[in-house]
């Protein structure tokens, strides 16, 4: 964990806002630091995490969270971490085999047009499981709900308007219903002026700013590359 961004968030571990929205973006940088951050201070906190890892497999989040003191593997076995592996479950669907069964919560990779509704159920039916206690069971904390990366679905078809709608209902059920908290990755290509960017990135990013109560952007330096930094981190 990165103990120089929990003091300037006034958190910990042990003391942590509920009810918060992160958006985590990036510009000719890597923000990714963050979502590992997120992720192990959260689990840390003894929170129940729903993480939708669309960009990487579970073997690369939980190497990186092996350096940081934390098991992911663990986690997953006492109930405490559902880790949503978007390319495996992406596989299962477009290269459908015997063995394997087809998840609803990628459907809209056969259509689109469908919208996220399944996924945000998915969500929900993870972080609704965290408000009961099985006997025998541990008791977790409030609701986290991680994504890495957001924008990746608009790479696969799903329209801006159903991502942000997506954000929207995540953040009434997590935040709002359950005062749990939300982290998302946004990844911004090219120059902020540029006219011809990724307009439907950008305009979500800006969607997403209005509903979050903290927007961590990662961008590179202006004067260029640097041996020693490599960019700069602001709200």
């Amino acid at each position: 964990m990165f103990t120089e961004l929990n003091s300037i968030l006034n958190t910990s571990p042990d003391s942590f806002t509920r009810g918060e929205f992160i958006v985590v973006s990036d510009r000719q940088s890597d923000a990714s630091f963050l979502i590992h951050h997120f992720l192990s201070f959260y689990l840390r906190s003894r929170c129940k995490v729903c993480f939708l890892g669309l960009v990487q497999s579970f073997c690369h989040y939980s190497a990186v969270s092996q350096r940081l003191g934390v098991s992911l593997t663990q986690a997953k076995e006492k109930g405490q971490l559902v880790f949503f592996e978007g390319l495996k479950e992406s596989l299962s669907l477009l290269i459908p085999q015997e063995n394997n069964t087809e998840s609803e919560a990628v459907n809209f990779l056969r259509d689109p047009a469908v919208g996220l509704r399944s996924l945000y159920e998915f969500v929900r039916s993870s972080v609704i499981s965290s408000g009961s206690v099985e006997e025998g069971a541990e008791e977790w904390g409030p609701p986290v709900l991680l994504v890495d990366d957001l924008s990746v679905l608009l790479s696969l078809g799903v329209n801006f308007g159903a991502v942000l709608d997506f954000s929207h209902y995540c953040r009434a059920a997590v935040c709002s219903q359950l005062q749990g908290n939300m982290v998302m990755l946004v990844r911004c290509n090219g120059e902020e002026e540029e006219d011809d960017g990724d307009e439907e990135t950008e305009a979500l990013l800006k969607g997403l700013t209005h509903q979050c109560s903290l927007n961590l952007h990662v961008q590179g330096l202006p004067t260029g590359y640097c041996k020693d930094i490599h960019g700069k981190v602001c709200d």
